[in-house]
Order: structure tokens, then sequence, then C-alpha cells
């Protein structure tokens, strides 16, 4: 499952008026859930064994199959997770001692169905793969490219005030371009960015 999971996107989540990135993944066999607010990082994973059981504690009236509890779950994480969570779905969360408790609530079958994730606090190897691994890989290709397209705007430049010199002139001034200028792009990319470096909103 969790190796699955590592194929699965980070998604923008919000459960009541607390914003969230989460992804999942589902199967007959168990589920495994990761969940972050930026601050910290909790993740629950369970098997068929356990599905069932907390299943006959919170769902006393409905008697189906263990797999029909996960394919439910499925059907009611995954649309959340693709950002068309159903109305008709309440999911709510609370921080308890040293974990996360996200509880949903719908209906199976006709009758209320109600679950409750209980997360704990992700190991540090898990937080690495999922979340420091990728982030850190991503910022070294997104630098290279800044590097590269600071490369060619300014050979771009250096090429259009060579035209200039040779006496070219543009037939219409609308397309008229200043000088790129890297350490100002760069001030206001940063600036930009400390901007934003907040948990996602709801």
């Amino acid at each position: 499952l969790e190796s699955s999971l590592l194929t699965q996107p980070w998604a923008s989540v919000c459960f009541g008026e607390s914003a969230f990135l989460a992804k999942a993944c589902f199967r007959d066999t168990g589920y495994i859930l990761l969940i972050s607010d930026l601050s910290g990082v909790w993740y629950e994973s369970a098997d068929a064994e356990a599905v069932g059981q907390r299943s006959k504690e919170l769902n006393k009236r409905l008697t189906v199959h263990v797999s029909s509890f996960l394919h439910h779950l499925c059907k009611l994480m995954c649309p959340l997770l693709a950002g068309q969570p159903d109305a008709t779905t309440s999911f709510s969360c609370h921080h308890t001692a040293g974990g996360l408790s996200l509880h949903v609530k719908s209906e199976l079958s006709g009758l209320p169905f109600y679950w409750d994730f209980h997360c704990c606090p992700a190991p540090m190897e898990m937080v690495s793969c999922h979340l420091v691994r990728p982030l850190i890989r991503m910022s070294l290709a997104l630098q290279y490219q800044v590097q590269e397209l600071t490369s060619l705007l300014l050979q771009k430049d250096a090429e259009i005030e060579d035209y200039r010199e040779s006496g070219a002139a543009l037939s219409r001034d609308r397309l008229r371009t200043e000088p790129f200028q890297e350490k100002t792009f760069q001030q206001n990319f940063m600036a930009e960015v400390r901007s934003s470096a907040s948990p996602p909103s709801c």
C-alpha cells in the first residue's frame, strides 16, 4: 500500500474549516492515508481485519463485507481528493493526544455510515519519501530550469541589442520589452515565494 501511495498526488482538501494536504490509497486488503498541514504529518494504515473491527464498532446496523466498507470509503475519499467532494458526505477533524482524528459521516445501503481515521505522527522515513525528497528534487529541477531560462533571456537581449545597433526597428512599438534584469527578477520572485509560504486555505 505504501509503495502505491508514492504514486498518488497530493491534494488540497478542507475538513471543516481546517486546510490540509492529503493523499490516500485504498485496496480490498486495507488502506493508507497520509495528511499534512505543513506543520505536521500524520498517517493511518489499516488492514482488512482492523477495518472490519472498527466497522462493527461504528456501524452496528450494517452487515456488509469488509471489502464493501473499503470500496465505500474509497468512493467517499477519492472524489474529495480530486476536488469534487460529495455534498451528502461530511468531514471533520480534531487533534488528539499525539495524533489527528478524521471523522466521516455518510450513508451506505440507505443507512447512516460513520468512519474515523485515527492518524498518528508519520515516521521520519515516510515524511522523507513522500514530502522531503520529492520537494528537494522539484526544487533542484526548478532551479535548473530558471538558470536555463535566464541564460536564454540574456542571449535574446544581446541578440535584440545587436539588431538595434544594426539599425533594425520594431514594426509595432507595443512589442518593445525592457532588458531582462536578473537581480530584480530574483528579488521579486523570492518576495512572492515568502508571501505564499503558508498552508493551503479553504
